[in-house]
């Protein structure tokens, strides 16, 4: 199982370790399971609020679960995502972007950095 590692420039980084079973949970779900402060709002990928930066430390297979139609319109919309990024997605079943949103990364078995904004 993965550790992942939430930072943000006003609280400590925090490392968790995603026990076997939490494979159905996403970023913002174990950042709230450990009170880590990540913001969000509606929690069903579609007001940005939860918008983080993610980092793939184990290199290893691709990083989350892919990017639901949801957040793909989100992180587009944002200027997170480029056409381009989106096409070639589809093509090679790989994230190419290192922006998610935290309601909606289902985590996988890689370490992740999760750098998320604070209040």
């Amino acid at each position: 199982m993965p550790n992942i590692t939430y930072s943000s420039p006003l609280h400590k980084d925090k490392t968790v370790y995603a026990v076997a079973g939490s494979h159905t949970k996403t970023v913002l779900t174990l950042a709230k399971d450990n009170h880590i402060p990540i913001d969000f709002g509606c929690e069903n990928g579609e007001c940005s609020t939860c918008l983080v930066k993610v980092t793939n430390l184990s290199k290893k297979g691709p990083m989350g679960g892919p990017l639901t139609d949801r957040e793909i319109g989100v992180l587009k919309e944002s200027g997170k995502i480029t056409q381009k990024e989106i096409d070639a997605m589809k093509v090679d079943d790989v994230v190419h972007s290192a922006w998610r949103l935290a309601c909606q990364m289902v985590l996988r078995d890689e370490d992740l950095l999760i750098e998320y904004p604070s209040k």
